[in-house]
């Protein structure tokens, strides 16, 4: 099952299903109890009654029993034997005894006769006439059972209750209640159950059908705009966003900010590839026509010149795979590295320039950060050289100790750059100067490279107005953990 509007579905229905069967059951079984233990109390109290009568030395013939029908009664003695029954009695289960025919006692009661009224009032005045009898005010025990009144059989709950004739004789009264209603009330429900829950089921996943479609129709209409943007490779499109609040329109909004973000980063490729392909492309035809006139005249092999092209084209080149790397997510070293140690390395090789560094680094400073080497005096060489590159007489490096971290600054005293330009200047094949010569003014890759390397370090890199009145770009990295 591959939609998720069906698997909603079918789970929603699933679980409503569960919760009904378990309502359901749980309504049959409380209604059943209820049922029952109403037959018991007209079962206890028939019997009881029967008992009652009984207990006060009533005849067993002359013993008044409810609606025979309803509440069919027997009475066993000590022994077991019948004594009584409900008129019209044919069959019995339940009572522990199934005899339906009374069999006569010895001790049965039979109405006195007028002598034997006499005798009893002589008894009385010696006190020896037998007491009152008694009911037992126990629990009364009940069973389930059938009786057959006037050839119709029915269940019944029967209740168990014990008496004591005034004669000392203990009999038991079986009496029983209908379990027809219960029956017919219980059955009652549970066919209008059978009934209601499968139409309720079906309106429960139509409903859950529709409120899914309704709900993921956004969801399809992203996914067919995403397949047109496949299809057409225009990231410039964008996806639907409802104007809900929900997940969908939320992850309409991030498919868009992935896509604007996407679109930069093909943008910005393509315009790396093409400013490389046109940085490459001087050196390299400059390169070539020096190889070329030296292959006619090779009196006129320009030895410097094709050399300083073919550095050229290797420092790009170099620069470019640097750039790759940094753009392909590759992770700095842990080694650490001393910036005070690494700037005077960088300077002392810098002798023979133009314009000469001035180093300021605290004597017996620990101006230690985790990183590559290699990267940070990469870093550092590029800042050097941009400073070389446009001050009018002087650059100076400076390494401090700034808050958690390690600051590396480097001022020269040229024009500077402007505040709104600040930005700018470190994008990459961005060039100012654009009136300098290529060969001067380098392939603008410098900065971009150096900021990158700083940002990858968990560092900054920033550019200020110098004391000296030119440019002064500060090199932020944090110390070691």
């Amino acid at each position: 099952m591959r939609s998720v509007r069906a698997r909603a579905a079918l789970g929603a229905t699933l679980v409503v299903a569960v919760a009904l069967a378990g309502a359901g059951l749980a309504v049959l079984l409380v209604l059943r109890a209820n049922l029952i233990d109403q037959a018991d109390l007209q079962a206890e109290v028939a019997a009881r009654e029967a008992a009652g009568q009984l207990a006060t030395g009533t005849p067993y013939d002359d013993v008044e029993l409810d609606d025979e029908e309803d509440h069919p009664v027997q009475v066993t003695d000590e022994e077991g034997r019948v004594v009584i029954v409900s008129k019209d009695l044919r069959a019995l289960t339940g009572t522990g005894t199934s005899g339906v025919t009374p069999v006569p006692s010895a001790s049965a009661g039979a109405s006195p006769s007028p002598g034997d009224d006499d005798d009893d009032d002589d008894d009385d005045d010696d006190g020896s006439r037998p007491g009152r009898g008694e009911v037992s005010s126990d629990d009364p025990d009940f069973s389930d059972g059938t009786a057959t009144v006037d050839r119709t059989t029915a269940d019944y709950r029967f209740a168990a209750v014990e008496a004591t004739t005034p004669d000392g004789i203990t009999l038991t009264v079986y009496a029983g209640a209908p379990l027809a209603a219960e029956q017919e009330a219980v059955n009652t429900v549970r066919g209008a159950m059978l009934t209601g829950l499968p139409v309720l089921l079906v309106v429960v996943a139509g409903v859950t059908w529709l409120v899914t479609r309704r709900a993921l129709r956004p969801v399809e209409g992203i996914r067919r705009e995403m397949a047109a943007i496949t299809a057409s490779e225009d990231l410039a499109r964008r996806v639907p966003e409802p104007d809900s609040r929900d997940e969908i329109a939320r992850l309409a909004r991030t498919t868009n900010e992935t896509l604007t973000v996407l679109e930069a980063s093909v943008e910005r490729q393509r315009r790396f590839v093409a400013d490389a392909s046109h940085e490459l492309r001087s050196p390299i035809a400059s390169l070539r026509t020096q190889l070329e006139v030296a292959e006619a005249h090779p009196e006129l092999l320009d030895l410097p010149g094709a050399v300083a092209d073919t550095v050229r084209l290797q420092v790009l080149a170099a620069d470019l795979l640097l750039l790759a790397r940094l753009d392909a997510g590759e992770k700095p070293g842990s080694a650490t590295v001393e910036l005070g140690a690494l700037v005077r390395e960088e300077v002392s090789q810098r002798t023979g320039d133009r314009i000469a560094v001035t180093v300021q680094v605290p004597e017996g400073g620990a101006f230690e950060v985790n990183g590559s080497r290699g990267q940070l005096s990469r870093v550092i060489g590029n800042l050097l050289d941009n400073a070389q590159r446009h001050a009018g007489g002087s650059v100076a490096v400076s390494v401090a100790a700034d808050g958690r971290g390690v600051r590396v600054e480097v001022r020269d005293d040229g024009a500077g750059v402007p505040e709104d330009e600040r930005e700018r200047i470190f994008e990459r094949f961005v060039r100012l100067d654009d009136a300098r010569s290529r060969d001067d003014g380098g392939a603008g890759l410098g900065l971009a490279i150096a900021r990158d390397v700083a940002s990858r370090h968990g560092g900054t890199l920033t550019v200020h107005r110098a004391a000296e009145g030119g440019a002064a770009f500060r090199l932020w990295l944090p110390r070691p953990a």
